[in-house]
């Protein structure tokens, strides 16, 4: 596999990020139908970083307008809310009003059954 070929190399070469979980792009954070701005990308980026500064590692944040719902690995959901304060405060310091936590956990890709969903019935 390429992605774990590219792992191993990358720790031989003692790069700091060998293990960095994938990630999509942003614009993967949005609903369809919805726009995609730079405004958009950039609350989303903002509060990603801050969660991870937090010390997530696997998550993502769906942009829902003024609401972001916050997808953290299962591992890691009960620690997300017992420091709900210090979540709530970096999801808010990027732009959003609202903060929910998806009790779900992450789920690669979620947005795509959604769409699915909405398609009609042949």
């Amino acid at each position: 596999m390429l992605s774990s070929n590219a792992r191993a190399w990358s720790k031989r070469l003692g790069l700091r990020t060998w293990d960095k979980p994938a990630a999509a792009c942003l614009a993967s954070r949005v609903p369809y139908g919805t726009p995609v701005s730079l405004g958009v990308l950039s609350s989303v980026a903002q509060a990603e970083s801050a969660l991870r500064r937090l010390g997530f590692r696997q998550l993502r944040v769906r942009h829902y307008g003024e609401l972001a719902r916050i997808e953290i690995d299962d591992p890691e959901l009960k620690r997300a809310f017992e420091q709900r304060a210090a979540v709530v405060g970096a999801v808010r310091g990027a732009g959003y009003r609202y903060v929910t936590l998806d009790l779900e956990g992450f789920r690669s890709g979620n947005l795509n059954g959604a769409a699915s969903s909405l398609r009609p019935a042949p």
